[in-house]
């Protein structure tokens, strides 16, 4: 058994080590082991077997050849350092969605619970630069899909962190899908959720441990987001947006695509709406999307009924005609200021002017993630 093991961990050195090339991706790689077999078969093959490889040249050819497994064992040493692992196509552990995409991983890091890898999932990705209407969406529905399902991001600000944080607050799972390495926090600011995610969650990524960021590998990390999920919300996104590339990727993939509609004067929720207006569902509820999993929406915690509160007084006379518009459409509940900008049908400026004389005239209160609502009677 230790012999066999020793192989198996040997094997896998030479698999890495092959993986660190320069220009070595996933498919040149998945040429090579067909071609040889094994990662030790193909470092050990005739030259001439290597060069007669479509697409491998003899500089490529050279450096198959002169591939070190002791750099593959460095890597394994700092993953058992870290508590982390790495898992191979073949591993019984790997990602059974991750091996129907059409550009699959040969290697896969992991950090955390790897049993999360396995169960239905969603994907819950957005603008870094988001509204508060767009964090309090991914909020609601990372929410309520983690009560159920496994909720997958790409560990970026805004919304991608939002939902990872939601998801873990409400007691669920969350798998957070990196351009970096281990052992590299980026961006810096998500340190404490690193460290989360790590004890309650499980972070994933191609590059080995030590690797730093890159334009080219958010791209790629995008793809992985998705194919760990069998559907892919997409809560706010400008044109070309990085959110918009992972719902791209959900659609090569054959994933479901849903999206969260937004005002139309808000350039974050662009993306959505056209999503949807070219098909997708929209994301209303954590049950539009647990419905793409085929599973069905878990109960809410019961609350209990807030106490009526007192009834706002009457609207004053000498209100002007923007006034009014917010007056009524605020009659009904508190709203969010994009809301109330879509409800006036004016620019955002001109709603926020209205609604800070309100507010001085002690008509209107503004609530967290800028949300307002009417004042009761006495409020100053």
């Amino acid at each position: 058994m230790a012999d066999a093991a020793a192989s198996g961990r040997d094997e896998l050195a030479a698999l890495l080590a092959l993986a660190q090339l320069p220009g070595m991706g996933p498919v040149r790689l998945r040429a090579l082991l067909g071609a040889f077999e094994t990662a030790l078969g193909a470092i050990r093959a005739p030259f001439g077997a290597l060069c007669a490889l479509p697409g491998f040249s003899r500089a490529a050819a050279s450096a198959i050849r002169g591939a070190a497994p002791e750099s593959g064992i460095a890597i394994l040493e700092r993953l058992d350092r870290l508590g982390a692992r790495v898992l191979a196509a073949g591993d019984g552990d790997f990602p059974p969605l991750l091996r129907e995409i059409p550009d699959p991983p040969v290697v896969l890091y992991v950090w955390g619970d790897v049993r999360l890898l396995s169960r239905p999932a969603a994907a819950i990705v957005g603008s870094r630069n988001h509204t508060g209407y767009g964090a309090e969406a991914a909020r609601l529905l990372a929410t309520g899909v983690a009560r159920a399902a496994v909720v997958v991001s790409g560990m970026a600000r805004g919304i991608d962190a939002l939902a990872h944080v939601a998801a873990l607050d409400a007691e669920g799972s969350s798998v957070g899908v990196l351009g970096n390495g281990f052992g590299v926090v980026y961006p810096a600011a998500n340190r404490a959720l690193y460290d989360r995610m790590i004890r309650h969650g499980c972070l994933v990524t191609e590059l080995p441990p030590g690797d730093r960021p890159h334009a080219g590998a958010f791209p790629r990390r995008n793809r992985l987001i998705s194919g760990l999920a069998l559907a892919t919300v997409v809560v706010e996104a400008a044109p070309k947006s990085g959110a918009l590339i992972t719902a791209d990727a959900a659609l090569e993939q054959g994933r479901s695509v849903l999206a969260v509609p937004g005002p139309i004067t808000s350039p974050t929720s662009l993306g959505c709406n056209r999503l949807i207006q070219q098909g997708a569902k929209p994301a209303l509820c954590a049950a539009d999307v647990l419905e793409e999993l085929g599973l069905p929406a878990p109960p809410s915690p019961a609350v209990p009924p807030a106490p009526p509160g007192p009834r706002p007084a009457a609207r004053p006379p000498d209100l002007d005609g923007l006034q009014i518009a917010l007056w009524e459409a605020l009659a009904a509940e508190a709203q969010h200021v994009d809301a109330l900008v879509a409800a006036a049908g004016t620019g955002t400026a001109a709603v926020l002017t209205a609604l800070t004389d309100l507010e001085l005239r002690g008509l209107v209160r503004q609530e967290p993630g800028m949300r307002f609502a009417l004042a009761p009677p006495g409020a100053v």
